[in-house]
């Protein structure tokens, strides 16, 4: 017994330096070590856009649970509960903090629905542009020769064009092409289509240029030598190494995206009035503002300013946080 009491012990305590080195070298660990976190907590105005952009993210994604009202529910609207001021407003309801729009439906509830469908949108787009344009960047960066002039031409035409209006384009030709595309789910998918493709172009030529540079280095030429494929060397090789970029850009297009969401639907090319985004709100609340149904317009719009706003804080935090000559 005495014997093996020092062994055990020895064990015991190598087992022990074995967690204690496990959890300092975790990710977590890393991660509270890491300048990102250093560079994000000492500035005061990007901890409180994180703040507000989780939040107004939470309260989109949870508004069956805390909206006061559906305004989904055809049965709870009343036509007499319209163009009702907010509930601090003289002849305002309590029932409706925020008023009502002209289909009596509360706004408070609407804003949080509409932002759910503005973010799906927004996120879903961000999603497509992402992936359409890596994929081109990393094969034109990697191929080079009449591949790498031929979609480089395609982006710079693309470029000569607003985003808006490429939008706006591709969702007539989407309107021409699917004629039932109004109906039920048509107009989402079409909007994720346009915004999408009127945003690949930042994501292919970033990426583009850091495979310039990455395919002339050892490992790729050792990834060659050992017979790997392009498609492996592409995605396996060369695309870790352009996720920061790519994760700045989606960061700032998704602000982009969400306002040109709001553009597409202010200019009735967007969501229905009856499938409520925050560019729908907006559209409805202008036609009524010069009645003095103000607040129709103005909390849906101040949402979106301060939504837009929270993202393009933190995609220019990531961008510097993430330039290494900033460091």
């Amino acid at each position: 017994m005495s014997d093996g009491s020092p062994r055990r012990m020895a064990n015991g305590q190598s087992r022990m330096e074995d967690n204690q080195f496990a959890i300092r070298h975790s990710p977590f660990a890393r991660f509270l070590d890491s300048d990102l976190l250093y560079s994000f907590t000492r500035s005061k105005l990007v901890v409180a856009a994180a703040v507000m952009t989780v939040l107004m993210i939470g309260a989109a994604f949870l508004a069956p649970l805390i909206a006061p009202h559906d305004p989904y529910d055809l049965k709870s609207l009343s036509l007499l509960d319209s163009n009702l001021p907010p509930a601090l407003e003289k002849g305002g309801d309590r029932r409706y903090w925020l008023g009502t729009d002209d289909q009596g439906r509360d706004i408070l509830s609407t804003i949080l629905y509409g932002t759910r469908a503005s973010l799906l949108i927004g996120f879903a787009a961000v999603l497509l542009a992402t992936v359409l344009g890596v994929t081109l960047g990393l094969w034109a960066g990697y191929a080079g020769g009449r591949v790498d002039s031929f979609l480089m031409r395609i982006a710079d035409v693309q470029l000569t064009f607003p985003a808006i209006l490429t939008a706006l384009l591709i969702d007539g030709v989407a309107l021409a092409i699917f004629k039932n595309y109004r109906f039920e789910g048509g107009k989402f998918w079409v909007l994720v289509l346009a915004i999408g493709l009127a945003y690949w172009v930042q994501y292919a030529r970033t990426v583009r240029g850091v495979t310039l540079v990455e395919r002339n280095k050892e490992y790729v030429e050792a990834a060659r030598l050992i017979g790997l494929s392009p498609l492996k060397i592409m995605f396996q090789h060369i695309l870790p190494n352009v996720l920061s970029p790519v994760l700045v850009i989606a960061t700032i297009n998704l602000a982009l995206a969400i306002i040109t969401e709001a553009t597409l639907s202010f200019l009735g090319v967007g969501l229905p009035p009856t499938e409520p985004s925050l560019g729908t709100m907006i559209q409805v609340g202008n036609k009524y503002l010069f009645s003095g149904s103000w607040w129709m317009v103005a909390f849906p719009g101040l949402t979106l300013a301060l939504l837009a706003l929270a993202v393009n804080l933190l995609g220019d935090w990531l961008r510097d946080a993430l330039n290494p000559k900033l460091r």
